[in-house]
């Protein structure tokens, strides 16, 4: 069993790193950064023209499927309670905000404190994402909320 595990773990990483490209290690051959080669690779984002009432629910989908559950969770609990009630600056800079960053986990890094907000997400939307994760009312949020 042990011999079957390693044989395909092997082939993953030689598959990986023939055809695609990607590293299984930290850094590429090149020594740049992963996060560096993400930035490269991330598609830009474009404003799109779109009415407010679409934004909102492009938003609220969005928001709930990041990909990975805590964000899924911590941003769905958010907009349920925020987005209907922004201006559009503010759901420009939420749009931003989970349009922007290439990888996820910055976004949960961010609004729990682990890394310093970068100055241009740091704005009247990272602070409300930043209260509504501390969570001061001990709500019960185990579940993404219902849609309608």
């Amino acid at each position: 069993m042990n011999s079957l595990i390693r044989f395909r773990a092997a082939l993953v990483r030689t598959l990986l790193t023939t055809s695609k490209g990607i590293s299984t290690t930290c850094a590429i051959g090149n020594d740049k950064p992963i996060d560096e080669i993400f930035q490269q690779n991330a598609v830009p984002y474009y404003e799109k023209e779109e009415t407010t009432a679409t934004k909102r629910a492009r938003l609220m989908y969005q928001s709930r499927k990041r990909g990975m559950l805590e964000n899924g969770l911590l941003l769905s609990t958010f907009a349920k309670k925020y987005l209907d009630d922004f201006s559009d600056k503010h759901l420009h800079q939420y749009d931003c905000l989970i349009n922007v960053p290439s990888n996820d986990w910055d976004i949960y890094y961010w609004a729990t404190g682990v890394k310093p907000v970068p100055p241009e997400f740091n704005n009247e939307v990272m602070d409300l994402l930043i209260k509504h994760i501390k969570n001061e009312d001990k709500e019960f949020r185990i579940r993404q909320p219902d849609l309608f």
